[in-house]
């Protein structure tokens, strides 16, 4: 089968790590939020393909890795098995083996060597239990070898519950077989009828579910030698011919041999619904032939066919005419006599009809085969693929009406098998030599009226692959909706099936179907095409999915599976598997869900296997659904990270810097403190605790403040631990302290970035975000006045210099010269000859609200020169002045903001 195929190509997958990226353009946050360098790797052997299938299981209360391993040994046979993996530690440990190939069918003669059990693996969360399948299971059927498909149902204590065969039907050598055998002083010699016993015996087909032989010999009374049921095999019966001694009698009473078979040996260990057949051998007319007339009707009202042999050796010998003895035993024989009347001229001759009694009694069965369902099951292989569903489970069987496969199901209340002619619209018998596999997957999906389709494929109808979405009624009414058809031969399409939920609103919104072997510019690169479900357009084809642009086989779509929201975003995710990737060392992508409908690019590249995937648990309980990926020989848990997004939002408490409360100290001086409330991330992606490590670049102001004044204790990218809680943001307090300034007017600009410090532990950022944040903010100060944006001051300047007012002297010498200068009283100083320098004494007081920007307007006559100027008193506020270049004899003084009013006076000294 092709599946055995790819199958094979798959055992050289290996497990492999890397961080380079398969996308076009280099990416730095690999895998997005899966942590590819911490993970959990359950080893199992490769020699038993450990790895082929995982799923994650909960059951007695906790979590487990349910590992499929289709070749491992059960003894000698290579059974398969399932392994389980505890979850609930990150710590290594074993997996166990559950030895479920240990199972058996009773009323068979089943062969489970190669049943490949663990091939196919279905997890039911509803009551813990799983079902496991054996597809290539098989019974015998005389000579020939059915593989008809087991699956087993696990319950919650990892033991069978019940087992799962549809497709098994009961064999054509179905039979109970009493041999009626003639043991009267006649018959001679003995060892030669015990001969043909033996021989006869050897040409059955002995075992459960097959035929079974019980023996009665007569001649005046009937005598049970050993009973239907009693002996299991043909070497266990031959051994209890061996040991039967002819009983002997004066009579030969056939009519009551026939009865007692009939009425006692059939009724020893029969069963219902097997063929009835009886053996007369018999060497002479019977003496209680009126009875006969009866026993055989009898006999036919109960469905016995009988074979009946005459042996002409006593009359031979004695030369009597056996034409009234032929004439009985034919009566005897059901019709037609060609078929079931035998006549050998002695006991040594018995021999030679040994080959053509075996021959004609196992044509029986065939002559009442039913068509339709006859044989068409006999090589059904179900369990190849298989899907829970609301009320059991839908198993494909790819071998199925001659490989065109078909699909069963199984329920509480019994098996569902449509019949073959639901499927000949669809698959119709001119293509029948194909081959179409139908089942190698199969599926449902919730339509938008809410009802339930199944959904299945047949990768290889018309060599280019086909699917079918149909509806399957329990009494085996199966209607197909839709056909889906793909467009390239040996592409597999429809290998592989899944139906997502996007918007997890209960109808399905996207039917992927999977083209593996989808074969672009000379590789098998595979692709997985994405049909939209809507009540409009149900099944448009809306586009494929195809990633690697190197040149490489990667089967991408051999494993498909959906996961819950991991960029918290609300949208399902589906995880691809491409296990031919990188010389077979595999892949995994993740696509991500976008409304109702399938991102079309993959937004990691983890290289990984991926022959199996999973992912449905939290097992490491942070709140996150983690995933489990199959390949040779291991199997693998990778965490998955928590998704955040960094907003760089600043606000401040106070809201405006208050330089009038002098709340701390910096330098032994009392300044004004602020702190910056910094938010920064926001938990996307639903989880309980998350550490998470941020740098820091926050300035003030560079141009009035030194940054290492500004920030207290906090160095230019220094990590800072950030705890999140699920659904949760995180608020970071930091302190400054405002240093002195003339600018009181303009704002302090404040400018923070921020971003991850390690990308390799902890959450991880969304990648739809940026990788760095900028905010800037400009925070004002208070004026301190009623008005928010306006201050009414009341300045008022007093001032007087160290020269005496010659003028207030009253000296006789110096009245003319006053007279002359008008009389104005303090208009002229007296400079004795021999001083050097003059001060000016001020005094500023401000009687109304803080005054910004004031500043004090110093003239002089031009012999004076402006030499300094001081502020008495060791006062806080600060003056500056400037001169105007074409204004020598003027200075410019502004006086630091704000002059407030509790300043009442200010004091100044200026040298002149």
């Amino acid at each position: 089968m092709e599946r055995n195929s790819l199958y094979v190509e798959a055992i050289f997958i290996q497990l492999y790590v890397s961080t380079a990226s398969l996308s076009k353009e280099p990416q730095d946050t690999l895998c997005f939020n899966f942590d590819t360098k911490n993970f959990k790797i359950f080893f199992g052997s490769k020699e038993a393909q450990f790895g082929y299938t995982v799923q994650q299981h909960e059951a007695g209360g906790r979590q487990w890795l349910l590992v499929g391993a289709p070749f491992e040994s059960t003894g000698r046979q290579q059974t398969g098995d399932v392994y389980r993996c505890p979850l609930d530690t990150r710590n290594s440990a074993n997996c166990s083996r559950l030895n479920l190939g240990k199972l058996s069918l009773d009323n068979v003669s089943e062969r489970k060597d190669n049943m490949r059990l663990g091939m196919t693996l279905t997890s039911n969360p509803k009551d813990s239990s799983f079902v496991t399948c054996g597809p290539l299971w098989s019974h015998e059927c005389g000579s020939s070898l059915y593989s008809t498909g087991l699956c087993s149902r696990i319950g919650r204590n990892f033991r069978l519950s019940h087992t799962i065969a549809p497709a098994l039907q009961r064999c054509e050598m179905f039979m109970d077989i009493v041999i009626v055998l003639d043991g009267s002083n006649s018959i001679y010699p003995w060892y030669e009828v015990q001969d043909f016993l033996i021989n006869v015996l050897h040409k059955f087909y002995i075992g459960p579910g097959q035929t079974q032989v019980g023996v009665v010999q007569y001649g005046s009374t009937v005598v049970h030698e050993f009973s239907l049921g009693e002996y299991h095999t043909v070497e266990e019966v031959v051994e209890a011919a061996r040991s039967i001694s002819q009983r002997g009698g004066e009579e030969t009473r056939t009519a009551l041999g026939i009865n007692v078979a009939r009425l006692e040996a059939f009724q020893r260990g029969g069963r219902p619904g097997a063929q009835k057949v009886m053996i007369v051998i018999t060497d002479g007319e019977s003496h209680d032939s009126p009875q006969l007339v009866q026993a055989v009707a009898d006999s036919e009202r109960d469905n016995i066919t009988m074979y009946a042999i005459a042996v002409l050796g006593y009359y031979n010998r004695r030369g009597i005419n056996p034409e009234a003895f032929l004439k009985e035993i034919k009566f005897i024989a059901t019709d037609p006599d060609e078929k079931h009347f035998f006549n050998v001229t002695d006991e040594s001759a018995l021999k030679d009809i040994v080959d053509a009694l075996g021959e004609r009694i196992f044509s029986l069965e065939g002559q009442n085969v039913k068509t339709g369902r006859g044989f068409g099951l006999q090589m059904a292989q179900a369990g190849f693929s298989s899907h829970l569903v609301k009320d059991g489970v839908l198993l494909g069987a790819v071998g199925a009406y001659d490989w065109n496969g078909a699909v069963l199901k199984d329920t509480k209340h019994g098996k569902v098998v449509p019949p073959k002619s639901s499927y000949k619209d669809e698959f119709p018998e001119d293509l029948k030599n194909h081959g179409a596999y139908l089942g190698y997957a199969v599926g449902s999906l919730v339509s938008s009226r809410g009802s339930q389709l199944y959904v299945a494929g047949a990768p290889r109808f018309n060599h280019t692959g086909k699917v079918i979405i149909f509806t399957l009624r329990n009494t085996g009414n199966l209607t197909i909706l839709h056909a889906l058809l793909g467009e390239q031969i040996g592409s597999y399409f429809g290998s592989e099936l899944l139906s997502m939920d996007v918007d997890s609103d209960g109808h399905t919104d996207v039917l992927l179907v999977a083209a593996p072997m989808y074969y672009s510019q000379g590789w098998e690169r595979g692709r997985v095409y994405i049909y939209t479900v809507t009540p409009q357009m149900p099944f448009f084809l809306q586009g494929a999915l195809e990633v690697s642009d190197r040149p490489q086989n990667s089967r991408l779509g051999s494993a498909l599976a959906q996961i819950p929201d991991m960029n918290g975003d609300g949208f399902t995710e589906l995880v691809v598997g491409a296990p031919l990737e990188d010389d077979h060392q595999g892949a995994v992508y993740v696509f991500y869900g976008q409304d109702k409908t399938i991102r079309p690019t993959f937004s990691s590249g983890l290289q990984y296997f991926g022959q199996s995937l999973h992912g449905v648990l939290d097992m490491n309980a942070d709140g996150l659904v983690d995933l489990a990926v199959g390949a040779l020989g291991a199997a693998v848990i990778i965490w998955s990270r928590g998704v955040v997004r960094i907003h760089a939002k600043l606000t401040f408490e106070p809201e405006k810097v208050n330089i009038f409360n002098k709340d701390c100290q910096r330098g032994g001086k009392d300044v004004t403190c602020m702190s910056i409330l910094n938010f920064h991330p926001f938990l996307l992606l639903p989880s309980f605790f998350l550490l998470l490590a941020l740098w820091y670049s926050l300035v003030l102001d560079e141009r009035r403040f030194p940054p290492r004044a500004v920030l207290d204790e906090l160095d230019r990218q220094q990590p800072r631990t950030v705890i999140l809680q699920s659904g949760g943001q995180s608020c970071q307090r930091l302190s400054f302290s405002v240093q002195e300034t003339t600018d009181y007017g303009r704002p302090i600009a404040v400018v923070l970035e921020t971003g991850m410090q390690d990308p390799d532990e902890g959450p991880v950022l969304d990648p739809d975000w940026p990788s760095t944040l900028r905010a800037e903010v400009r925070l004002p100060f208070w004026n301190g006045c009623e008005q928010e944006d306006t201050c009414v001051p009341d300045l008022i300047l007093h001032s007087h210099t160290d020269l005496m007012d010659f003028c207030s002297s009253r000296d006789q010498s110096t009245w003319s010269l006053c007279r002359q200068q008008g009389g104005s009283e303090s208009s002229g100083f007296v400079v004795e000859a021999g001083r050097r320098r003059m001060v000016v004494f001020a005094r500023l007081e401000n009687q109304g609200e803080n005054a910004y920007g004031a500043a004090i307007h110093i003239s002089t006559s031009s012999n004076l020169l402006f030499s300094s100027l001081i502020v008495k008193d060791q006062s806080d506020i600060q003056i500056e002045c400037y001169a105007e270049d074409q204004l020598a004899n003027q200075r410019f003084c502004n006086i630091s903001a704000p002059f407030m009013k509790s300043l009442s006076q200010v004091l100044i000294y200026t040298i002149l």
